[in-house]
């Protein structure tokens, strides 16, 4: 009998990273912990570099209708419900339960203290050198509501 080779890439699969969410929420409560608010503040900065940083050059290129797609296209991978209000100088988005925080909850992961962080201080850092700016207007910590404003300096 012939060998079969079977070829698969990440690609193949539905990519959904939910208990990502648990493990970030655990290192951030480490890091509040042991070194700090100011490392887990220092720690989100770097991870919004490195993990953003295609991101914020689309920002830079294209603006706020780059982030908007991006950002739907998270919140469809999540399951979650979004609106977002655009034009070329501000988008305002609404979230009625944050998909990381809804999965947490369910699955019995702590959430960590300081997991407004991962909005607040992502968001920020993703805009400077940007011509945007963020604001976090709203978040409700138990269920990650949040109403989130990015608009041209």
């Amino acid at each position: 009998m012939p060998k079969e080779v079977m070829r698969r890439q990440a690609a193949d699969n539905e990519y959904l990273h939910k208990d990502f969410h648990g493990a970030m929420s655990c290192g951030i409560q480490y890091l509040q912990g042991t070194y700090g608010p100011e490392a887990v503040i220092e720690y989100l900065r770097r991870f919004s570099d490195a993990y953003h940083s295609p991101l914020k050059q689309k920002l830079i290129e294209q603006g706020l209708p780059a982030l908007a797609e991006y950002t739907r296209g998270i919140y469809e991978l999540e399951g979650g419900d979004i609106e977002i209000d655009l034009d070329d100088d501000e988008m305002v988005l609404r979230i009625a339960e944050c998909p990381a925080v809804k999965h947490m909850t369910e699955h019995g992961y702590r959430v960590a203290d300081m997991w407004v962080e991962t909005t607040r201080t992502v968001n920020e850092r993703l805009c400077e050198g940007t011509p945007f700016a963020f604001e976090l207007l709203e978040y409700d910590e138990r269920t990650g509501r949040s109403v989130q404003r990015f608009y041209r300096r």
